[in-house]
């Protein structure tokens, strides 16, 4: 018997920043998470980045990194974008789905550090195998549409029972989005085992536009003139100022 995708192998990505503006901010820990079958240890790829520009105590305080720590133990941006860049290739290439909790987020960061400092789109590093993203914000709001409350990782994790040890660390936060993800699987078996992870990449990327729409049309209703991206996994790159 073929084993449903939320059983077999999935890898995940998360990462830590100066702020939560995917044009301007900067990426300052990130990792990556592959677990080969449920209950089976992960295996860590961390990375500590120098961002090269100031970190906000906010931000500090929601990760715990501070500027001095980073520029004594970060490595530059430029080879751990590249670095990062080239292990979700990789996984892309295996048809290993990557689980990424608020895809648009850490995607685009990624995309705008390597246009940043490497003159590459992340999109070019996908031209042989697409990549395949779950995103447990997106499968949870759409399956579970109902349910009232808020839906971040310490919410999702609480839902779904999964225990997330160290949260705002990018590798305890990609192992417990890669279980919700699993357990969301587990939870929605009938909806969801006979669908390949290429189907479900397609299917969320209009799941996540109607959802952005609803919610662009509730602050439209509340007076807010806040934009909400319809696009997902990644955000295209802004056009040039004129």
């Amino acid at each position: 018997m073929t084993t449903c995708w939320y059983e077999g192998p999935l890898a995940a990505f998360d990462t830590e920043t100066t702020g939560v503006d995917v044009e301007t901010d900067r990426i300052v820990s990130a990792a990556v998470v592959v677990q080969d079958a449920p209950g089976t240890r992960p295996r860590i790829t961390r990375w500590l980045v120098n961002p090269g520009v100031p970190v906000p105590e906010a931000a500090t305080a929601v990760h715990g990194l501070t500027e001095d720590h980073l520029q004594h133990n970060g490595r530059w941006p430029a080879p751990v974008m590249y670095e990062i860049a080239e292990q979700l290739a990789e996984h892309a290439a295996m048809g290993r789905p990557l689980v990424v909790m608020n895809a648009p987020f850490d995607l685009t960061l990624l995309d705008r550090e390597l246009r940043r400092h490497r003159a590459s789109a992340l999109d070019r590093w996908f031209d042989a195998r697409p990549l395949l993203v779950l995103d447990p914000r997106v499968l949870d709001k759409h399956l579970d549409r109902y349910r009232k409350g808020r839906r971040t990782l310490t919410d999702l994790c609480a839902h779904y029972g999964v225990p997330l040890e160290g949260a705002h660390d990018a590798a305890a936060d990609a192992v417990a989005a890669l279980e919700v993800v699993r357990a969301v699987g587990r939870r929605f078996a009938t909806r969801l085992e006979r669908l390949s992870p290429g189907e479900l990449h397609t299917l969320q990327a209009g799941w996540h536009a109607a959802q952005a729409r609803g919610l662009q049309a509730w602050f439209a209703r509340s007076g807010s003139d806040e934009i909400v991206s319809t696009e997902w996994p990644l955000r295209p790159e802004l056009p040039a100022a004129a």
